[in-house]
């Protein structure tokens, strides 16, 4: 099922289904892992395992049985072998349905996009035997999952991502706290966490809460955002429609087009630099764009070219 056949305002849990075939092509490499499991994620620590990573010069305390007496023999120094743990993570996912979400200029809702990005996260954690959970909130509530494996697990998940729908009133604006609190409650360490959302309200207690969670998982921020919100038309009025309300855009202003452009830079900018800071992988992804695009794009399994190396 291709983007353009599915709704722009809804994902409808049918559409969220037929991922799970674009999730087979992706694989959501680990840089690190802290927990003591066994699975199918590749960790960056190096040690007994059971993929092949590399040889490097023997050092002293090095395991003799590891010495790699191909690459030995020829090149006249000793080497060894050094390997790839495999761990099990539990994945978690954090849905932002909040208002703003449900909005869009161009392509698709941003919550329809956040859904199937969480879709592609859900699908492929599944596909390598993980457990899977987290929470999907809006403005006022929030629905949690404990990490389970199994397809029926997911299919809850699919079913709930797939109900989000327009606020019956309109809310006020709300802040990231909250619902990363309870992520950082809920995720266990060494977990991988995905981040959905066009991360409005990342004030100083939400970059707390977000900090928390990096220290003990791997984190991957997914950036939902529209090109309106990126950059404004020249001038002119723009009337938009949200739910039972009409507002108005006037773009001839200057201080108020540069003002806009540097609210949303700035969001851009703390993104940026969290994931710097934070060693947390980070994504952008549009509402024209997608979503199995960009996924692959960054973790998309690349075919093996030339001669294979081994062990």
């Amino acid at each position: 099922m291709s983007d353009r056949d599915s709704n722009p305002t809804r994902a409808s849990l049918a559409s969220l289904i037929t991922l799970n075939r674009a999730a087979a092509g992706l694989k959501l490499h680990a840089k690190k892992v802290r927990s003591r499991q066994s699975g199918q994620y590749l960790s960056r620590i190096k040690g007994r395992g059971m993929e092949f990573d590399e040889s490097r010069p023997y050092q002293p305390g090095d395991d003799v049985r590891n010495i790699d007496w191909r690459v030995t023999a020829r090149s006249g120094n000793t080497h060894t072998k050094l390997f790839r743990e495999e761990r099990e993570r539990p994945v978690f996912i954090s849905v932002d349905a909040r208002a703003p979400m449900f909005f869009a200029t161009r392509g698709r809702f941003k919550s329809v996009i956040a859904s199937e990005l969480g879709a592609l996260l859900l699908w492929t954690a599944h596909q390598h035997s993980d457990r899977v959970g987290g929470e999907i909130y809006t403005d006022e509530l929030h629905t949690e999952f404990r990490p389970h494996r199994g397809q029926k697990h997911l299919l809850r998940m699919l079913k709930q991502l797939s109900s989000l729908g327009y606020p019956e009133e309109t809310p006020r604006p709300t802040t990231l706290e909250a619902p990363l609190r309870r992520l950082h409650r809920i995720a266990h360490p060494g977990s991988l966490v995905g981040i959905i959302s066009d991360f409005r309200g990342l004030d100083a207690a939400a970059i707390t809460q977000l900090s928390r969670i990096g220290k003990h998982n791997e984190v991957l921020l997914i950036h939902v955002y529209d090109q309106l919100e990126r950059e404004l038309p020249q001038s002119g009025q723009y009337r938009m429609r949200y739910a039972e309300h009409t507002v108005t855009l006037d773009t001839a202003n200057r201080d108020f087009r540069r003002q806009y452009h540097e609210l949303f830079q700035q969001r851009w900018h703390t993104l940026e630099q969290l994931a710097t800071t934070y060693r947390m992988n980070l994504l952008h992804c549009g509402t024209e764009q997608s979503p199995v695009t960009v996924m692959r794009e960054r973790f998309g399994v690349q075919p093996v070219s030339g001669r294979r190396r081994t062990a």
